[in-house]
């Protein structure tokens, strides 16, 4: 996990006291490009994370989003930056501006400890589809994720009170063994599907040595939104995501599978710029989401 990630995380309370959200190094299963089959047509629109350009968005919200748009982004899901989830304008003038855009702000990461009631309303005022949980940091025992679980349900409550629903998005440590248990099924076993959702971060599932598509037939419809971030070939450690179509992931196999089961909103999401700046990854991978057949 990147330096910036780190201080996000600790920022919003998210990761627990003296732990830090880490993956560990792709094992047994990798998925690797070539292995598409013929698709049916072009992917119709897909969104930007945020947090991809977060050296950038602090410093002229508007001007970067007129950017990204200009790029062929069509959905927006931002995060809980310096200046909040919708960067210093209140949610209705944030909603103007992407109108004026093109674009949708779909969903947003937040800190789930913090006037989440109030957020929802905001959220749900102008018709985002999630608030979602980025990082809960590894924990010590299956009962503390199952108190996560229930946490999560209680996110789920309030947020269909505002008409939107709530969502987790993984790390590497959900799809670890602890006692011989995959936390990630702890988490989707006590949450009721009804109103809680799961953002599959496809980086993060591989990282550890999980296949992403084992866990989407696993549980079809759970995982409604996703992070498409590719990891560089031969990486040895964590912070290794790359431009998208230049790594070792078959991004394509695993996005088709997922939209048979379910997938509603491919989100791009990029952490480390290797001979590049964020702004130009951001663009190559916009151009290479374009090409996409599902």
């Amino acid at each position: 996990m990147s330096s910036d990630r780190r201080k996000f995380l600790k920022a919003t309370g998210l990761l627990a006291s003296g732990l830090i959200a880490g993956a560990h190094h792709a094992r047994a299963w990798m998925p690797f490009a070539g292995e598409t089959a013929a698709a049916a047509s072009r992917l119709k629109q897909f969104g930007l994370q945020l947090y991809s350009l977060r050296d950038d968005m602090p410093k002229d919200p508007r001007g970067v989003l007129k950017q990204v748009a200009s790029f062929g982004y069509k959905q927006i899901e931002s995060y809980e930056g310096p200046k909040g989830m919708f960067w210093g304008m209140s949610n209705t003038e944030f909603k103007k501006y992407m109108d004026e855009l093109g674009m949708t702000i779909i969903s947003s990461h937040c800190n789930i400890g913090s006037d989440f009631e109030k957020k929802a309303a905001q959220a749900g005022e102008i018709g985002m589809k999630h608030l979602i949980c980025p990082a809960i940091g590894p924990q010590k025992s299956l009962d503390d994720y199952k108190k996560f679980a229930d946490r999560f349900n209680a996110c789920g409550d309030i947020c269909k009170k505002y008409g939107l629903r709530f969502a987790y998005h993984n790390h590497g440590y959900t799809f670890q063994e602890l006692n011989g248990v995959m936390p990630q099924d702890v988490l989707m076993q006590n949450t009721n599907p009804d109103t809680v959702d799961f953002q599959m971060d496809i980086y993060w599932v591989v990282t550890p040595g999980a296949d992403p598509i084992e866990w989407i037939n696993k549980y079809p419809n759970r995982f409604v939104t996703c992070h498409v971030k590719d990891r560089a070939k031969d990486a040895k450690g964590d912070d290794a995501s790359c431009d998208l179509g230049t790594g070792s992931i078959d991004l394509v196999k695993i996005m088709k599978a997922a939209q048979k089961k379910g997938m509603k909103y491919f989100v791009v999401e990029q952490e480390k710029y290797e001979n590049s700046t964020p702004l130009k990854s951001v663009e190559a991978d916009a151009a290479w989401m374009k090409q996409v057949k599902l």
